[in-house]
């Protein structure tokens, strides 16, 4: 059982589209998932059909007894392989500091309660506050999601330094696994560039390949459908980067998928 948090520093970059990639690729696996839903915007839960659930990772962290979050986990519209605790705005009010172990609510809440699964997928809030500080006082591993844009670097290097904080201070065993670059188009001189850059600065945590913008992702998400379960040459190429991520976060319990042709190696030379 592994537990990533997927964060980013600004909305839109497509943090969720991640996050529910990763839970897409686990269930054509036929993997047991849990997603957390810790964005007040509740875009993962929305896009997992759970609007309108009678517990929320607000209440969670209102309560934070141990193994409490067992009673707000539902199964998702996917099937029941997906299971979220989800979010709701009033999450927005648990932002702040409340006490000593504050960032430690959420992992307290949780217990025992990711040894029932094969994965967890926790989708923070774009912002390093007290929601985030609790996802990287729960995870295993951090995936930092951004885009090939001029503000790229600042932000990874912002939550490269968080998830470092977070390992000094509440949790020793967490790792920072990957920056993914999303919406990458190989023809934009821009793009090349920011990549060269984040490649330069960060080395290997920058994943290979780059995620391409691909039309079946939003079209999924309406439909409440995983991404693996649309048949597109866009959605395909998506989705085995997505296999190929997973594979590279979990322990190598299984063989391990060929990467993709398209590297990020192949746009620096």
């Amino acid at each position: 059982m592994t537990v990533v948090a997927v964060l980013s520093m600004k909305g839109g970059v497509g943090k969720t589209t991640v996050a529910l990639g990763l839970a897409s690729a686990a269930w054509d696996r036929g993997m047991r998932t849990l997603v957390i839903d810790l964005d007040p915007q509740a875009n993962a839960s929305m896009a997992l059909e759970v609007t309108d659930a009678v517990f929320t990772t607000s209440d969670v962290l209102a309560d934070a007894r141990p193994g409490v979050a067992a009673d707000a986990i539902v199964h998702s519209g996917w099937d029941d392989r997906i299971d979220v605790i989800p979010a709701e705005r009033s999450l927005e009010h648990r932002t702040v500091v409340t006490g000593r172990h504050s960032a430690l609510r959420l992992r307290t809440a949780l217990a025992t309660v990711p040894r029932a699964y094969d994965l967890v997928v926790i989708d923070c809030p774009p912002s390093l506050g007290e929601l985030t500080r609790n996802a990287l006082s729960t995870a295993d591993l951090a995936v930092v999601v951004t885009e090939p844009s001029h503000f790229s670097l600042h932000g990874a290097r912002e939550a490269l330094e968080a998830v470092q904080v977070i390992s000094d201070a509440t949790n020793p065993g967490l790792r920072a696994k990957a920056i993914v670059v999303n919406r990458f188009d190989p023809q934009d001189r821009e793009h090349l560039l920011n990549l060269r850059l984040l490649a330069d600065e960060h080395g290997r945590l920058v994943y290979d390949p780059p995620l391409p913008t691909c039309s079946a992702i939003p079209a999924s998400q309406r439909a409440v459908s995983p991404l693996h379960s649309w048949n597109s040459p866009g959605s395909r190429e998506t989705a085995d980067i997505m296999d190929d991520l997973l594979d590279f976060l979990l322990p190598p319990k299984r063989e391990v998928r060929p990467m993709p042709n398209v590297s990020i190696r192949r746009y620096l030379t």
